[in-house]
């Protein structure tokens, strides 16, 4: 009598018995050292779904961690990030000498209106205040940001997602509803965004940046007075 013998598919077989920092990962993969990354995410204070598949929420987690530790943000885990990894969750959880560090300067506003980005800041938050400043003093158009990046004018969750997408934040345009469900609860260490169902607006390292309550004039700009935020959602990107 013949006895059937099914065997799991060498890649599946092989990913079950490699053990965590003998490859690189990066999303798409999946197996035991995948599962040992998505603990030692949650042991860091990344809390992460073990599950062993490197999905889009494991490659965030893996962003928020770079970002932390101030490496390339590529959301992708080297040999060498997972011996980084590793060694903080041998150390009880402790990063890098300036993981999660709170922000020691603020951005300045120049005599021409736009932001200047202060000497300790990420590089997203450099790419939000940069891209903000493109649309500086464009007036402000109902719709306008939502059909194309470039624009004659934005509204005030264009000019948002506008800025947002200059560090890859945002892959396509959010109305403000949106952004009530976007990123994070609470405010961030650098970038916060307030949004309720008709308006919508970003704070950046300490520089408000919005479409309205300047005192004068509408249209995306920079200010340094905050506006009230009763009834507004706030949000933050991980890990800023």
């Amino acid at each position: 009598m013949l006895l059937a013998v099914f065997a799991l598919p060498v890649a599946t077989a092989d990913a079950r018995r490699i053990t965590f920092g003998e490859r690189d990962l990066r999303q798409g993969m999946r197996g035991t050292d995948v599962r040992v990354l998505q603990d030692f995410l949650t042991k860091v204070g990344l809390k992460t779904k073990v599950d062993g598949q490197y999905g889009p929420k494991t490659t965030r987690r893996v962003r928020t961690w770079e970002r932390r530790n101030s490496l390339p943000v590529n959301g992708r885990m080297t040999r060498e990030d997972a011996a980084t990894l590793r060694g903080q969750v041998e150390t009880g959880g402790v990063g890098l000498q300036n993981a999660a560090s709170a922000p020691t300067g603020k951005a300045t506003l120049g005599s021409d209106g736009k932001a200047v980005p202060p000497a300790d800041a990420p590089p997203e938050v450099v790419a939000v205040i940069e891209a903000a400043n493109e649309i500086v003093g464009k007036p402000y158009k109902y719709g306008g940001g939502h059909g194309d990046w470039k624009d004659s004018g934005y509204d005030c969750s264009g000019a948002e997602s506008y800025a947002l997408h200059g560090a890859g934040l945002v892959s396509r345009p959010l109305n403000s509803s949106e952004f009530m469900r976007w990123g994070e609860p609470g405010e961030g260490q650098w970038i916060t965004s307030y949004a309720h169902g008709g308006h919508s607006f970003l704070v950046v390292a300490g520089l408000r940046f919005d479409t309205g309550y300047h005192g004068g004039g509408s249209g995306p700009r920079w200010s340094e007075k905050m506006r009230p935020t009763s009834g507004f959602t706030v949000r933050h990107p991980e890990g800023l």
